[in-house]
């Protein structure tokens, strides 16, 4: 039986597709892998989508992750852009699925209490504090440090009945 949970934080878009692997030992998270899928806006958009698809599979298979987590769906700029990142975290959570990984999803304003214990916490702050509890030295990519910040949120809310 496998005593370490793998999780992992998905923040997606259209044109750049965070995530963050950590495993949970008991009360200990430790980051495992992070990054950024980055497609190209000149690339139709359907062919954006199945790169994340195919990116995030190959994560899945590489790492194998128990859970994923997922931002529940916000407000966008405009019906566009909010179109768009729907589609985007559809793949993602398809893509999830199909490998029989459990999909968790959690408001901005969970991930941001888990994080930082403020609920209106900047992305900055968010960053800052992902870091300080994952011992993480070094740059990350914003999209990295908020699926890290998802997957970090699964880990510490797990248990509470959600």
């Amino acid at each position: 039986m496998r005593t370490v949970r793998r999780i992992i934080g998905i923040d997606p878009g259209s044109l750049r597709t965070g995530y963050g692997i950590v495993d949970v030992h008991g009360s200990a998270v430790t980051a495992v892998a992070w990054g950024v899928i980055r497609m190209d806006g000149r690339v139709s958009f359907p062919d954006r989508l199945e790169k994340i698809r195919k990116e995030l599979s190959d994560l899945i298979l590489l790492h194998r992750p128990d859970e994923a987590s997922v931002e529940k769906v916000f407000l966008a700029k405009n019906a566009s852009a909010a179109l768009k990142l729907g589609q985007a975290r559809g793949a993602a959570i398809v893509t999830c699925r199909a490998h029989g990984v459990e999909v968790h999803e959690y408001s901005p304003r969970e991930i941001k209490v888990a994080a930082t214990g403020y609920g209106a916490a900047s992305k900055e702050q968010v960053a800052g504090m992902v870091s300080r509890l994952l011992g993480l030295r070094g740059a990350v990519p914003s999209d990295a440090s908020d699926a890290l910040a998802m997957a970090f949120c699964r880990a510490v809310t797990r248990d509470l009945g959600e």
